[in-house]
């Protein structure tokens, strides 16, 4: 077990090297600069989508913008924002953050040129139904004979959407922040319970994800606001409760994001890779995930789930994982080498608002955890249906029920290293492909901005 441990992290490490770092970064950039930021002006519009302002029953797809986009932050506002951050800060110190904020900037570039293209190029599935993603753009928009790159995708999508982090980091927290602290278990008792958790959390999830994404969709879009509302208020109250503190932590993410003082290593490289890689992790922009979500939203205009589809990494990494950074810099845990992970989260929540922070956390943490793996759940069954047959997806969701038991027992680097490694393999066919065809996104804004500044938009047209 401990050499496929450490099979594991060296494949996440080797994957997320500088060439991947270049690729994202670069892409991101890319973008930016062939859109002039012309997307970024029509933020506002975005709320106007979500709101539901240009919906339409009869338009193709599933769900609508506003459940596409809950079900796509079901699956990045989760234990990325948590976990992730405080894998990043102890791995790359405060200036990790730093980079998570740039990946995070030309990753709503890149989230509104993937997911454009997500609907722009849906295909049918082996039972005929409409689909979105990263494999039927590669087959739609680049041809047939980019088909083994699509297989490529869903391969690695396959492993990278077993929701073993979110399983192994809520596990983790129900162990040492509940019952251990209350001295419910005793620590030889630690192995059996992670097993016994982690049947209890697959039975539950097993009620939800095979429900389909229609289900998914219905309690992702009651979640994702309630658990972010929660989750950035009790953020805000520790922030005001710390007001002078926090332009000293800014001052000290910006100074060590080009010293290079990770806390491993203490390389300038560390600190960037790092970043690079937890907010990938995060948003996911690039990765491709989120646009299998979006690529089920109900519209006939590519344009407008790509704007919407913007709003993930605002939300997401600006928002949500700054605050989960500022309160662990103020409380100074992440200066204490035996904390990592989610319990680092919990140590800062517990030194900002004693007693009753911890058990609020432990709260967001269940709806996230939870939620993450309603979407993952999705993604990779859409993965596997590609490769063997729509009709043999479902098998998709009981390898994820037996997976999260196995999850609950395995060390936090090793599912850091597997799902990290396949992220990274994921995001070769998704950027690679939406540079090939970013110029037919950028025709079809010019045309769709050209519409709305002259009024002429109108909701979504039904089925013809």
């Amino acid at each position: 077990m401990h050499r496929v441990e450490q099979l594991l992290i060296t494949f996440g490490d080797v994957a997320w090297g500088p060439w991947l770092v270049i690729l994202i970064l670069g892409s991101g950039l890319y973008f930016v600069f062939l859109s002039r930021m012309l997307p970024f002006r029509y933020l506002p519009h975005s709320i106007q989508l979500l709101r539901g302002k240009y919906d339409s029953d009869a338009a193709p797809g599933d769900i609508s913008h506003f459940q596409a986009l809950s079900s796509a932050l079901a699956g990045t506002i989760g234990m990325g924002n948590i976990a992730g951050v405080a894998v990043a800060i102890g791995v790359g110190g405060p200036g990790a953050m730093f980079w998570m904020w740039a990946t995070a900037v030309v990753g709503i570039a890149t989230k509104f040129f993937t997911c454009s293209l997500a609907v722009m190029y849906r295909g049918q599935d082996t039972a005929g139904h409409i689909q979105g993603g990263p494999m039927y753009v590669i087959v739609e928009g680049l041809g047939p004979k980019w088909r083994p790159l699509a297989v490529f995708f869903c391969v690695a999508g396959v492993i990278g959407c077993l929701p073993l982090f979110q399983t192994n980091q809520l596990v983790q927290t129900l162990r040492e922040v509940v019952f251990l602290r209350q001295g419910w278990i005793t620590e030889d008792q630690s192995f059996a319970f992670n097993v016994v958790a982690g049947v209890i959390l697959a039975g539950i999830s097993g009620i939800v994800i095979f429900g389909g994404l229609p289900r998914i969709a219905s309690v992702a879009s009651k979640l994702v606001p309630t658990m972010a509302v929660l989750y950035v208020g009790t953020a805000i109250v520790i922030l005001a409760m710390n007001l002078e503190e926090v332009p000293r932590c800014f001052g000290l993410i910006f100074s060590d994001a080009f010293s290079g003082m990770a806390v491993a290593g203490g390389a300038l490289g560390t600190v960037i890779a790092t970043g690079v890689r937890r907010g990938v992790f995060s948003n996911e922009a690039g990765i491709g995930t989120e646009a299998m979500a979006h690529g089920a939203a109900r519209t006939r205009e590519p344009v407008r789930e790509g704007l919407v589809a913007m709003m993930g990494p605002v939300i997401d990494t600006l928002v949500i994982c700054t605050a989960t950074a500022l309160i662990i810099l103020i409380s100074g845990v992440w200066q204490n080498p035996d904390a990592d992970g989610v319990t680092m989260t919990a140590e800062a929540f517990d030194a900002t608002i004693p007693s009753v922070g911890i058990y609020i956390l432990v709260t967001c943490i269940v709806f996230f955890s939870v939620s993450t793996i309603f979407s993952y759940s999705y993604y990779g069954s859409k993965c596997l249906g590609f490769l063997i047959g729509a009709e043999r997806q479902h098998l998709y969701n009981y390898v994820i029920v037996v997976m999260m038991v196995v999850a609950s027992v395995l060390s936090l680097d090793a599912m850091v290293g597997l799902i990290d490694g396949a992220f990274a393999m994921m995001a070769i066919p998704t950027t690679t492909s939406a540079v090939l065809l970013a110029p037919r996104v950028m025709a079809a804004a010019r045309n769709y901005f050209t519409r709305l500044d002259a009024g002429e938009l109108a909701p979504d047209p039904g089925a013809n």
